[in-house]
C-alpha cells in the first residue's frame, strides 16, 4: 500500500493500481476512488481487461490499464499539497460517446493478488451526504442529497428532467460534503471536497456533465455524442479535487483562479464599461405575458412598438424612467434572420432614436440557435433533413451572424445597443445530426455554444465597441463572450405549483456568478415574480445582488395583481439608491 500525506488530504493506492483511499488529513474516509476510467465510443464500450501496478516517482503516478477497444490506456495522478488530479487518457482510434471518469467497467477476472474480483460498472465509494451544483435546479433547493444525480451543461429546457436550463453553461465543478446541510454557507466540520472540470473551452466538445449518484458512491460522465474523433491519443478533461474549502463559493473562486493558471479560462483583469452598462433595466417580457393573459393572446405577438411606448407611458407617469430598455420576445419576423417586424415596429430605428435622445438606451432580445427562416444548409439538421440550429460552424452562417449584428448594431443600422442572448440551451445535441460543425473535431458541446458566442460578441463590439452582451453563462471560460450574466427566472413555469420562495434562490445565482465570473455585471432579472409580495421581497434584496432589472409596468402577469402606489415608490427608491452607490463606487 502506497500512502501519500498532503496538508490536506492522505491518499492511500492499492497496490493493484485499481483504486485509492482518499482521507481527511486525520484519517477520517471520504472516497474510494476508482483509477480506471471508460471511454465508450459510438462503436463499443470500454471495458478494462486488467490494470497495471502503479509507477512513479515522487507526486505523479502512472497507472496504466488494458482496453477491450483502446489500443493503450490509463491514468495519470498528479499529488499537489492543495489537491489531487486525475486524468485519463487513451491512444487510439474513435469517435468518443461517454466518457466516464471516477469509475469504469472491470472484466477483470480473479487472481492471486485479486480475488473475487466483481465485474460490471465501478463507481467511486462516498462517504459524501451533500451535493452542491452550481447549476440551479428546482429553485425550492440550494444544496441536494449527494446520493441525487445532477446535470451541468448546454442543453435543457421544461420538460420533466430537464429543467437545469437557467445557466448553460454554469462552472462544471461540484462541491461535496460528509454532512447533511441545507445551506452551501453552512459550516461543515472538514469542509468542502471540490470536483473541477479542467480543460481548455475548445477541449469541452461535450454537451452536458452529469454527476451520476449510486448507493455510497458516484462517478462523472461527459456526453460528446459522437462528434470528437480520436486519432492518436486523447486526453479528457483534468479533474481537479480540492479538499477542505469553507464552502462551495471559496471553492468556484478556486476553481476559476485554476482555470486560469491552467489557461483554460481569460484572466481576472479590470474591465472599462461604459457608465451605462450599471444602470436600471426596463425588459418587457413581464408586461407582454400580462397583456396575454389578459387578452388570451400569445405573448410573443404582443412585442410591439405600440405596447412598449405603453409600457414606458405607464412608467414615466410613476416617474420611472428606465435608462435601459430590452424589447423582448418577439420583435423580428424570424428569429433566424432578426429582420425587424414593420408590422409590430413601423420604424425601430425612428424608436430607438427617439430613446436616445431621451438618454436611453435599447437592447435587442436574440434567441440563440434558432433556424426559423434559415435555409437549411445553414444548419444543422436531423436525418429527415429539418433544421434544428444554426450552424456556427459553417463559414456562410457565421457570415450572416457578423451581418446580422452589423444591421442591428451600427448606427448605420438599427443603432441597438447591445443584445439580451437567451435559449442558449438549445445547443444542438444528438449522434445523428448533421451539419458542417458534426465533422469538424471539437466542435460540439460547450465549445461550440462558446464558437457562436464569440462570432456573435466580436461582430457586436465590431459594430458598436461600448454594445453589452447579457447571457447567463457563468462558465469562467465565457468570461470573453459576455458582458454581463443574467440570473434568469425566478420560477420554472411547468413545475406544478405551489412555487417555492425565491428570493434564497436568486442570492444563490448571483453569488455562483460572483464567485465564478468577478469581472462581469449581474442582472437580477424580474420573471416571474410568483405573487406581488415575492416580488417586493426580491425588489428589496436586488441592491445586494446586481442591476436592478424591472418586468412589469402595471400589473404582475402569474397573478394580475396591480403594482400598488407604493410599490412605484420602493421603484424609485431603489433606483436612486442603485444610482448613489455607483457614484460612490459601491455597486
Amino acid at each position: 500500500m502506497t500512502t501519500i500525506e498532503k496538508p490536506t488530504y492522505r491518499l492511500e493506492l492499492a497496490p493493484d493500481g485499481t483504486k485509492a483511499t482518499l482521507s481527511s488529513p486525520a484519517g477520517a474516509y471520504w472516497a474510494t476512488l476508482r483509477l480506471y476510467a471508460a471511454l465508450d465510443t459510438v462503436a463499443a464500450p470500454d471495458e478494462t481487461l486488467a490494470v497495471s501496478a502503479p509507477r512513479g516517482a515522487g507526486d505523479t503516478i502512472e497507472i496504466e490499464r488494458r482496453s477491450t477497444i483502446w489500443d493503450r490506456a490509463g491514468l495519470t495522478l498528479t499529488c499537489r499539497d492543495d489537491g489531487l488530479d486525475v486524468q485519463a487518457w487513451v491512444v487510439g482510434v474513435g469517435e468518443l460517446a461517454d466518457v466516464h471518469l471516477l469509475g469504469g467497467r472491470s472484466l477483470m477476472h480473479s487472481q492471486a493478488d485479486r480475488p473475487n474480483s466483481p465485474i460490471g460498472f465501478m463507481p467511486t465509494g462516498s462517504a459524501f451526504r451533500t451535493l452542491f451544483s452550481p447549476n440551479p435546479g428546482h429553485p425550492a433547493s440550494l444544496v441536494r442529497p449527494a446520493g441525487e444525480r445532477a446535470v451541468i451543461g448546454v442543453t435543457g429546457d421544461g420538460a420533466p428532467g430537464r429543467g437545469h436550463w437557467f445557466f448553460t453553461p454554469a462552472p462544471l465543478w461540484f462541491g461535496l460534503a460528509t454532512e447533511a446541510v441545507t445551506d452551501p454557507e453552512q459550516a461543515v466540520d472538514e469542509g468542502w471536497l471540490g470536483l473541477g472540470v479542467v480543460a481548455p473551452v475548445a477541449e469541452l466538445s461535450f454537451v452536458q456533465l452529469v454527476y451520476e449518484a449510486g448507493d455510497l458512491a458516484f462517478s462523472l460522465r461527459l456526453e460528446y455524442e459522437g462528434h470528437t474523433r480520436v486519432d492518436g491519443e486523447f486526453n479528457a478533461p483534468t479533474i481537479v479535487l480540492t479538499p477542505g474549502l469553507p464552502d462551495p463559493y471559496t471553492g468556484l473562486r478556486r476553481h476559476r483562479d485554476d482555470l486560469v493558471a491552467r489557461a483554460a479560462a481569460p484572466p481576472l483583469t479590470p474591465r472599462e464599461r461604459p457608465d451605462w452598462w450599471s444602470e436600471p433595466i426596463f425588459c418587457g417580457w413581464g408586461a407582454q405575458c400580462h397583456l396575454a393573459r389578459v387578452q388570451g393572446a400569445d405573448a410573443p405577438a404582443l412585442a410591439t412598438q405600440a405596447n412598449y411606448d405603453r409600457f414606458l407611458a405607464l412608467l414615466e407617469a410613476e416617474e420611472l424612467v428606465p435608462p435601459t430598455v430590452v424589447l423582448d420576445d418577439k420583435w423580428q419576423v424570424a428569429y433566424g434572420t432578426n429582420e425587424p417586424d414593420e408590422a409590430k415596429w413601423p420604424d425601430l430605428k425612428g424608436w430607438i432614436a427617439e430613446r436616445h435622445e431621451g438618454g436611453q438606451h435599447v437592447l435587442l432580445w436574440w434567441k440563440a440557435w434558432d433556424a426559423e427562416g434559415l435555409p437549411s444548409e445553414l444548419c444543422v439538421c436531423n436525418p429527415d433533413g429539418a433544421p434544428v440550429a444554426m450552424d456556427p460552424g459553417n463559414p456562410e452562417a457565421r457570415e450572416l451572424l457578423r451581418e446580422t449584428m452589423n444591421r442591428l448594431l451600427s448606427p448605420a443600422g438599427v443603432d441597438a445597443d447591445g443584445l439580451k442572448i437567451d435559449f442558449t440551451a438549445r445547443t444542438p445535441s444528438g449522434r445523428a445530426l448533421t451539419g458542417l460543425v458534426a465533422g469538424r473535431d471539437g466542435a460540439w458541446g460547450i465549445a461550440l455554444l462558446h464558437e457562436l458566442l464569440a462570432v456573435v460578441y466580436a461582430a457586436a463590439k465590431e459594430a458598436k465597441p461600448d454594445a453589452l452582451i447579457i447571457t447567463h453563462t457563468p462558465h469562467p471560460a465565457f468570461a470573453d463572450v459576455t458582458d454581463m450574466i443574467r440570473l434568469n427566472d425566478m420560477v420554472r413555469m411547468d413545475d406544478p405549483e405551489p412555487w417555492p420562495p425565491v428570493v434564497a434562490q436568486m442570492r444563490f445565482r448571483a453569488e455562483v456568478a460572483r464567485a465564478a465570473c468577478p469581472e462581469l455585471l449581474v442582472d437580477t432579472d424580474d420573471w416571474c415574480a410568483p405573487d406581488l409580495a415575492t416580488w417586493r421581497e426580491y425588489l428589496d434584496a436586488k441592491l445586494e445582488l446586481g442591476v436592478p432589472s424591472l418586468y412589469y409596468a402595471s400589473h404582475l402577469d402569474a397573478t394580475g395583481e396591480v403594482l400598488e402606489p407604493e410599490d412605484y415608490q420602493a421603484l424609485r427608491r431603489t433606483w436612486a439608491t442603485w444610482a448613489s452607490r455607483r457614484t460612490a463606487g459601491r455597486a
